[in-house]
């Protein structure tokens, strides 16, 4: 068998083609139209023999029947289609070998949050001021980016604390690679001075804000090992309030991820005040049973803007109809 032969044969089988199958359909691409003793001459097969091998051929495409003959499809169709259905397949296995690394991901962490649980290893420090949290951040991105962050702010003291001290080191630290930001804020807050500009250029550098009505308190956790927690827990905290807790245990970092995870369901994604105003505005006067037309002429806008408001509304609810996007609202206490 010639080498350039056998390489097309070792490579058509890894599509789901047998050497024997590769053979017939080398033989009807020859003949072009061919009954099945055409076939099984020019193979010098038995006619039963070729019947078996035509079965899977025709399954997978790559000859069709026609008036009682055979036509094999030219191979640019019929192995292109075989090697669509290979990345298909390869494509598929990939995202479950995803998958199944994330598992041991989390198992890991589940295994990590036991050990600790038991052994009492449960590393804290105590420590104060913006500057150190600042620096331990940036520290642990450093040291394996790129780091993801979540930040919770709860009121507008510590939103001014954020701008002041952590913001803009945070956004470059996320343009150069080193971080991945997701932070949620009180929508109260966004109108401070400084806040609006702030936010506009952490998502402008790939960071994600969401805002919320109320926030309980302030927290980070840091990748998936570390956290900062307030030595008094809640929002509009007196001075020693941002004294804090630099925590080291995958036990504390899950609580405070299934937290924040909750708190992000609830929120709303960043916008300027007058965009989140304009949002709620219509998903209220609709649970109120205004339609379209009531609510442009309530509002004195057109009607095509406030269908503009209802599709930004679908998109930062995740829902599918009007109907959905008022459920979910409700259920973010967003039409109280």
């Amino acid at each position: 068998m010639p080498p350039e032969y056998r390489t097309t044969e070792d490579t058509l089988t890894s599509l789901g083609l047998s050497p024997g199958q590769l053979r017939l359909y080398t033989a009807a691409l020859r003949l072009q139209r061919a009954t099945p003793q055409e076939l099984a001459d020019a193979m010098d097969n038995p006619v039963t023999e070729i019947a078996d091998e035509l079965k899977p051929l025709l399954a997978l495409g790559v000859i069709d029947e026609s008036s009682g003959g055979y036509v094999a499809r030219h191979p640019a169709s019929a192995l292109g289609r075989l090697v669509a259905d290979r990345l298909d397949q390869i494509a598929a296995e990939s995202r479950q070998i995803d998958d199944l690394l994330n598992s041991i991901d989390r198992l890991t962490r589940h295994y990590d949050a036991g050990r600790d649980y038991r052994s009492g290893n449960l590393v804290v420090e105590i420590a104060r001021g913006v500057d150190h949290l600042l620096e331990s951040v940036l520290g642990y991105a450093v040291q394996s980016p790129p780091l993801t962050l979540i930040a919770a702010v709860p009121d507008a003291r510590t939103m001014t604390e954020v701008v002041g001290g952590y913001a803009g080191q945070w956004i470059e630290a996320q343009r150069d690679g080193l971080l991945r930001l997701r932070v949620i804020v009180p929508v109260e807050t966004v109108p401070l001075p400084g806040v609006e500009g702030e936010l506009t250029r952490l998502t402008s550098a790939g960071g994600q804000v969401r805002t919320l009505r109320k926030v309980p308190s302030w927290f980070v956790a840091i990748g998936e090992d570390a956290a900062a927690l307030p030595v008094e827990w809640g929002g509009n905290l007196p001075e020693h309030g941002y004294n804090f807790y630099l925590v080291r245990s995958p036990i504390v970092v899950s609580a405070l991820r299934e937290l924040f995870n909750e708190l992000w369901s609830r929120a709303l994604p960043f916008r300027t005040p007058t965009e989140t105003g304009n949002v709620l505005q219509v998903i209220r006067l609709a649970a109120q049973g205004l339609c379209d037309e009531h609510i442009s002429r309530h509002l004195g806008v057109s009607v095509r803007t406030v269908r503009a408001r209802f599709a930004d509304a679908l998109a930062d609810l995740g829902a599918q109809s009007r109907f959905q996007a008022g459920a979910e609202a409700a259920r973010r206490g967003w039409l109280a």
